[in-house]
C-alpha cells in the first residue's frame, strides 16, 4: 500500500493532474478543513511546480479545480521565492543592539513564513499585519533613534512581505472575510475551496457544499426519497442552482466498501452488444446477480443489511455498470425537461432546463471517461453508428422511471469531442386536460382539437424547438378513439406508443432511419410512410417531418383525407413558416400542401424580464384550398383561435365563432345530425371543452391529480362517445344537456369509487 501523501502526476491532453495517494488516512483530505493537508500539499506543489489540478484519492476522489489549484500554486511559488531570500529574516548585520532588540521578533517572523505560510497562508498574513499594526503605533512613540533604526529595518521587512501576499489571488478573494480572523478557525477557507466528489466506482464529479451566499428557493426528495434536490438562486447569476445530493453520496463506509467491491467483481462481465438489444432484460439480469453479490458481501463481512438498503446499494451498482449513472437520477425528476452536457467534457457542469425555475446549472461534472462510456452504451442500445462519417446520433433510452431522448455530437462536427443533449419525455402521456391546467390551452381549444380529430382530419403541429410539438402530438394520441388502428412513424421513438398499448390501443410503432444518417440497417422514413399505406385503414402519426419523407408524408395525408386522422409535426413559428418549409426547403408541390387540414403551433411565451418562459399554443389555423399560389397572400390561411398575450390565452375568431370555418363544414357535412346546422357543431364544440374543463375543475377541487392522466382521459373520452351514442339513440339527436349530465354523473360516481378504493 503506498505511503500517504505519496503523489502522481497524470498529464491529460493540456492537462496536468496532482493525484495525491490518502488512502491510508485516518481523516479526509480537505484542503479548507485541515491545516495538515494544505501544508501537504502546498509541499508538494513546491516539488512538482505547475500543476492544472489536485485530486486526493482516498474512498472518494476530492478533486480541486484549476481555478482552486492556482490559487494554491501562487503560494506554493511565493514561499519557494521566499526560501531562496533567508537573509531577509536574519537580525545579522544589524548590529548589537538589533540583536538584543528584535531577534525574537525576527524568529516568530520565520515561524510565520516557513510554517504558518503553509498551514494557514490567511492567518499569516493577518498576522503579520497585525505585527505591522503593532509595530506602527510603538514606532510613533519611541524616542532612542538606534532602537528606531533597528525598527525601520525590521517593518519593512514586514512591509515586504505583506505586499508580496497581497499580490496573491488567495488573500484578494479572502480580504473581505478577514476582519476578525482567528488563527486555526477554517471558516474563510471553506468560503474559497470547494472540491468536487465522486467516489471511485464513479466518474462523475459533485459539488457537494451548497453555495455559500445561495437563496434557497426549494427543496424536494426524487424517487424513494432517496435523492435531495435543491434549487438555489445565486446572486451573480441568472442561472439558479440545481444542487442534487444522490443517495451513493451519503453512504456509510461500510456500504461504500461492500458496494466497491460489488463493482470490482462486476466489472470482471462486459455486457456484449446482443445484451444491450433489449436492456430492460440487461437490468433485470445485472439486478439479481448484483442483489445476491451484495447480500453475500455483506453476510461475509458481518454487516447487516435490510432487505431496502440491498435494494439500494443494488440499484446504485446496476447505474454505474449497465447504466448511465447520475443522468438516471436526474431523470427520475419529473420536473426536468432537458440536460446538456457541453464539451469539452468535463470543464463545465451539466446544464438543464427545470419546470419551474427554467434554465439551471447543476453541481454536477461529468467527465471524459463517462462521456465515451454513454457514447459506447448508445452505439449498442441504438444500433446506428457514431464516428467520424456519423458524427451525429439520435436515439433514446428508457430506465426505471423515465424515458428520454439523446441527441449526441462527436468530431469531426465537434471539434472539442462529445456532446450530449437529454430530453426528458413524460412518464405518462400528454392530455389535453393536462395542458388546459398548464394553460397551453384553454377549454374551447380543447374541445375545438377533440371535435376535429374524432373528424379525421390532417394536421401538422409546429413550433420551434422545445416548443411542446411532440408533447402536443401524444396529447392527439390520447383523443383518438381506442376503436381505431394507429401507426406511429419515428426515428427517435418520443410518442407514447408502450403506454397506449397498455390502455389497450391497437397501436403499432415503426422506427426508421434518422435523416442526419447516412446508411444503416433502418429503413428511410419515406419507405415507412409509404410502407404504412399498406397496412390497412389506420391512423398515421409521423413522429417529425425533417427532409424528403414530406413527400410521401402528403401522399399519405392524400390517401387519407376524410378516412382517418394523419398527424406529425415540423418546425416553423406559423402557419406560412410550415408553408415555407414544407414547399421550399422539402420540395413538396403547392398543390399537395392543400391536403393540410390544420396548423396548431405551439410556441415559447417569455416574461418581459426574460427569466420565464411557459409553453402556449399560439395559433390554430385552417388551411383553405382555393389558392394557387402563396395561400397568405391568397386568404389560404384562417385562423380559427390565436393568442391573446394580454388575458394569456388562445381567442376564437370571427371565422370560427360564425361557423365560417371550411374544416368544421367539412366534418359536419359527413354527420346526418350536423349536416347543415352550424349551431349543432358549435354546440358539440363547447360540449367537448365543458367535459375537458370539468374533469380540471374536478381533479383541483378534489385534489385529485391522476384525473387528468392518461387512463383516465381515456376512459372518460370513452364514456363521452358512449353517452353521445345512447343519448343519439334514445332522443334523435346529439343532446348536448342530456350527454353532459350523464357524464356527470358518471364522472362523480367514479370519484366516489376512487376514493373509497
Amino acid at each position: 500500500m503506498a505511503e500517504p501523501y505519496s503523489y502522481d502526476l497524470i498529464r491529460e491532453g493540456e492537462e496536468v493532474i496532482l493525484r495525491i495517494d490518502c488512502e491510508t488516512l485516518a481523516y479526509i483530505p480537505s484542503i479548507e478543513d485541515n491545516s495538515t493537508v494544505m501544508a501537504k500539499t502546498l509541499g508538494i506543489l513546491m516539488e512538482t511546480g505547475p500543476v492544472t489540478k489536485i485530486v486526493f484519492a482516498q474512498k472518494r476522489d476530492y478533486e480541486y479545480d484549476f481555478y482552486q489549484t492556482q490559487l494554491l500554486m501562487e503560494i506554493s511559488q511565493l514561499y519557494n521565492r521566499l526560501a531562496k531570500q533567508k537573509e531577509l529574516f536574519s537580525y545579522y548585520g544589524t548590529g548589537a543592539e538589533c540583536e538584543k532588540w528584535f531577534s525574537s521578533r525576527y524568529a516568530k517572523i520565520r515561524l510565520l513564513i516557513f510554517r504558518l505560510l503553509k498551514e494557514d497562508p490567511l492567518g499569516a498574513y493577518v498576522s503579520l499585519k497585525r505585527e505591522y499594526r503593532r509595530e506602527t503605533i510603538e514606532f510613533e512613540k519611541t524616542i532612542d533613534q538606534r532602537y528606531l533604526e533597528c525598527q525601520k529595518k525590521y517593518m519593512s521587512l514586514l512591509d515586504y512581505l505583506i505586499k508580496e501576499l497581497d499580490k496573491t489571488r488567495l488573500i484578494t478573494i479572502a480580504r473581505p472575510y478577514l476582519p476578525g480572523y482567528i488563527l486555526e478557525k477554517r471558516a474563510v477557507y471553506r468560503r474559497i475551496f470547494k472540491p468536487t466528489i465522486k467516489p471511485d466506482f464513479m466518474f462523475t464529479k459533485l459539488m457537494a457544499s451548497y453555495p455559500e451566499d445561495g437563496e434557497d428557493m426549494a427543496a424536494y426528495t426524487l424517487e424513494k426519497k432517496s435523492s435531495e434536490v435543491t434549487i438555489f438562486k445565486l446572486p451573480d447569476n441568472v442561472q439558479y442552482l440545481y444542487h442534487l445530493i444522490p443517495p451513493e453520496f451519503r453512504l456509510s463506509e461500510e456500504k461504500y466498501e461492500i458496494l466497491d467491491l460489488a463493482r470490482k467483481i462486476m466489472a470482471e462481465h462486459k455486457p456484449k452488444k446482443q445484451e444491450f438489444i433489449d436492456p430492460e432484460r440487461m437490468r433485470t439480469v445485472f439486478y439479481n446477480v448484483g442483489y445476491d453479490l451484495i447480500e453475500e458481501l455483506s453476510n461475509y463481512r458481518n454487516t447487516r443489511l435490510k432487505e431496502d438498503e440491498i435494494d439500494e446499494l443494488t440499484e446504485i451498482l446496476v447505474r454505474y455498470t449497465v447504466g448511465f449513472g447520475l443522468i438516471e437520477v436526474l431523470l427520475q425528476d419529473k420536473k426536468i425537461q432537458d440536460i446538456t452536457i457541453n464539451s469539452p467534457v468535463g470543464q463545465t457542469p451539466m446544464f438543464l432546463v427545470h419546470a419551474d425555475y427554467g434554465d439551471c446549472t447543476t453541481n454536477i461534472i461529468p467527465t471524459p471517461p463517462e462521456s465515451e462510456s454513454w457514447a459506447s452504451k448508445l452505439r449498442m442500445i441504438s444500433g446506428r453508428p457514431l464516428d467520424e462519417a456519423n458524427p451525429v446520433l439520435d436515439t433514446e433510452i428508457t430506465i426505471p422511471q423515465a424515458r428520454a431522448r439523446i441527441g449526441v455530437i462527436a468530431p469531426p462536427l465537434n471539434p472539442s469531442g462529445l456532446a450530449f443533449a437529454f430530453r426528458r419525455h413524460r412518464d405518462q402521456p400528454w392530455t389535453l386536460p393536462l395542458f388546459i391546467k398548464n394553460r397551453m390551452i384553454n377549454p374551447l381549444a380543447a374541445g375545438l382539437m377533440s371535435f376535429i380529430i374524432d373528424g379525421n382530419r390532417t394536421m401538422l403541429i409546429a413550433g420551434t424547438r422545445s416548443a411542446g410539438k411532440s408533447s402536443f402530438l401524444g396529447s392527439i394520441l390520447v383523443e383518438i378513439m381506442r376503436r381505431y388502428r394507429i401507426l406511429t412513424i419515428e426515428d427517435t421513438l418520443e410518442l407514447p406508443t408502450s403506454a397506449l398499448r397498455k390502455m389497450g390501443y391497437n397501436i403499432q410503432s415503426m422506427k426508421v432511419r434518422s435523416a442526419l444518417a447516412k446508411k444503416g440497417a433502418e429503413v428511410s422514413a419515406t419507405e415507412g410512410i409509404r410502407t404504412s399505406l399498406r397496412m390497412g385503414d389506420s391512423a398515421l402519426i409521423i413522429g417529425e417531418v425533417r427532409s424528403k419523407e414530406a413527400l410521401a408524408l402528403y401522399e399519405a395525408m392524400r390517401v387519407g383525407a376524410m378516412a382517418n386522422v394523419v398527424a406529425g409535426t415540423i418546425h416553423g413559428e406559423s402557419p406560412y413558416g410550415v408553408f415555407d418549409r414544407v414547399v421550399n426547403d422539402l420540395g413538396v408541390p403547392r398543390t399537395s400542401f392543400k391536403a393540410t387540414d390544420l396548423v396548431a403551433v405551439a410556441n415559447p411565451i417569455k416574461s418581459a424580464d426574460g427569466m420565464q418562459r411557459w409553453r402556449r399554443i399560439t395559433q390554430i389555423t385552417e388551411v383553405r384550398k382555393e389558392w394557387e399560389k402563396d395561400p397568405l397572400l391568397e386568404n389560404g390561411f384562417v385562423d380559427l383561435m390565436k393568442y391573446d398575450a394580454k388575458t394569456d390565452e388562445l381567442i376564437p375568431s370571427d371565422e370560427l365563432v360564425n361557423g365560417e370555418s371550411d374544416i368544421l363544414k367539412a366534418i359536419a357535412g359527413n354527420v346526418k345530425e350536423w349536416a347543415g346546422n352550424w349551431d349543432a357543431v358549435w354546440d358539440n364544440v363547447t360540449l367537448r371543452a365543458k367535459t375537458k374543463e370539468t374533469l380540471v375543475k374536478y381533479s383541483e377541487k378534489a385534489k385529485m391529480p391522476d384525473l387528468l392522466e392518461a387512463h383516465f382521459v381515456v376512459l372518460s373520452n370513452d364514456m363521452f362517445h358512449k353517452f353521445s351514442e345512447s343519448v343519439r339513440k334514445e332522443v334523435g339527436s346529439l343532446d348536448s344537456k342530456r350527454i353532459f349530465f350523464n357524464w356527470d354523473n358518471w364522472l362523480k360516481k367514479e370519484i366516489k369509487k376512487i376514493k373509497i378504493k
